[in-house]
């Protein structure tokens, strides 16, 4: 197992991969430790929470610059990874008791009250893209709960992984409560079928969650799935569209465009069409790629050379079945797998533009004339995570949001964002269940019902 720096293409360490027996090992040794750690109390768990998000503070600047050398994130992007995560372990130590503290219920019995309890050990499948807060999403609120978690991570963030799992135990966490497996792909289904794991959660790609879910499903364990996003966003004809434009982009080109919430389809009104995509070129095209250490980039590579080419290919194809190429659209020369800023307009309906999930810096323009037909493109997709709307109107955005767009989530003149205030995940092939908020910790508990006579 390898960690190459996209960057530089160097090899920044190689990792042997488990064993079976190990993995064995591992997963009774994290069952042991739940035995104990269920019986915690929320205060002793926040306290050690507290722990973690201090740790992650103290050792930010190291931890982004990891995750720089593995995955190419430019290090400002990394910084705020960072922080983020520290924001989520101390939002779950101040609110985990209260989102599980019990309900009581009147019925003609005595007393009668739902209680919710932890399940056990706790699988995660984990991405590359955000190889820290993908995790500490699932971390925070699994462990506040009384679970304990496994994760394995995508191959090429192996140091991040194990790097978490050192952070969890320097902030005092009784041993094996969290433990990374260094397996491939092809181990994920021997794990998820051990009667010692309980449930599993996959943030990956649409077919990755299929397959995790039928595993899932065969050993009838409780998953949750965050997968890909074709993210819709609608440019309504009283939109502020210098402003629109420019957290468009942003949206965009956020971690090189390697986000299954980034902005992807952007659908115009006909009557500012032309200015926003004047507007949304211009800033397409000023954007830096470059050394993901520099200040002045604004984008660094993408993860791996293979991604870079399947990306391309979907631009081509779609290209010769009539898109226009507006900006970008071509592999650069270099070893890096940098991909330009690549805008798309007359994409219709059987292109891959159109259909599939653009994982890199590419954009689709699309025009029309009554929002009837804006929000039918907008749901014309397998996809359903996120979505945008700008408009001036408030009441009809938000009237939008709710009753029109089909997604887990919708921002009314922002881009979308996952915040550990509110729930998040997809409907569709984007995946289901929810992370984050109280509904995210609710996920992986027993909702138990008590009644006494």
């Amino acid at each position: 197992m390898h960690s190459i720096n996209p960057f530089t293409g160097e090899n920044v360490q190689t990792y042997r991969e488990y064993a079976t027996v190990e993995v064995d090992t591992i997963v009774q040794q994290v069952d042991a430790a739940y035995q104990g750690w269920k019986q915690t109390t929320f205060e002793y768990r926040s306290k050690l929470m507290k722990n973690l998000q201090a740790k992650l503070v103290g050792k930010r600047v190291l931890l982004a610059a990891l995750i720089v050398s593995e995955m190419g994130k430019v290090y400002r992007e990394a910084l705020g990874e960072v922080d983020k995560c520290a924001l989520a372990c101390g939002y779950y130590a101040e609110n985990g008791e209260k989102f599980l503290q019990k309900e009581l219920v009147q019925t003609e019995a005595q007393e009668a009250y739902i209680s919710y309890q932890p399940i056990g050990t706790i699988l995660a499948v984990m991405p590359w893209n955000f190889p820290f807060w993908q995790v500490f999403r699932f971390i925070a609120p699994a462990l506040m709960a009384g679970n304990t978690g496994l994760l394995k991570h995508a191959s090429n963030v192996s140091g991040c992984a194990l790097a978490i799992e050192q952070l969890v135990a320097e902030a005092g966490f009784p041993e094996n409560v969290f433990r990374t497996l260094l397996i491939g792909s092809s181990g994920v289904e021997a794990v998820i079928a051990n009667p010692l794991v309980k449930a599993v959660t996959l943030t990956g790609s649409t077919p990755a969650g299929k397959a995790v879910a039928a595993a899932a499903g065969a050993n009838l364990k409780k998953s949750v799935l965050e997968l890909g996003g074709s993210d819709p966003y609608v440019i309504l004809a009283d939109a502020d569209v210098v402003t629109a434009a420019k957290l468009c982009v942003t949206s965009r080109l956020l971690n090189a465009g390697q986000s299954c919430i980034g902005a992807k389809r952007f659908i115009i009104a006909d009557s500012v069409y032309d200015e926003f995509k004047t507007e949304f070129v211009r800033l397409m095209s000023a954007s830096v790629c470059g050394d993901p250490l520099d200040p002045a980039t604004t984008y660094g590579p993408l993860s791996r050379k293979d991604l870079r080419d399947e990306l391309h290919q979907q631009v081509e194809t779609s290209r010769a079945m009539g898109a226009s190429v507006l900006l970008g659209g071509f592999i650069p020369v270099g070893e890096a797998p940098f991909y330009p800023p690549t805008v798309l307009e007359n994409v219709t309906r059987g292109m891959p533009a159109y259909h599939e999930e653009l994982f890199g810096p590419v954009a689709v323009l699309v025009r029309f004339k009554t929002e009837e037909e804006a929000i039918r493109i907008a749901n014309d997709t397998v996809f359903g995570l996120g979505a945008g709307i700008f408009t001036a109107d408030l009441n009809k955005g938000k009237l939008l949001a709710e009753k029109g767009l089909e997604s887990g989530c919708v921002f009314v003149n922002d881009f979308v964002k996952s915040d550990p205030r509110l729930p998040f995940g997809g409907i569709k092939e984007s995946g289901y269940g929810r992370e984050l908020s109280y509904v995210g910790i609710r996920e992986f508990v027993n909702t138990k019902t008590i009644v006494v006579k």
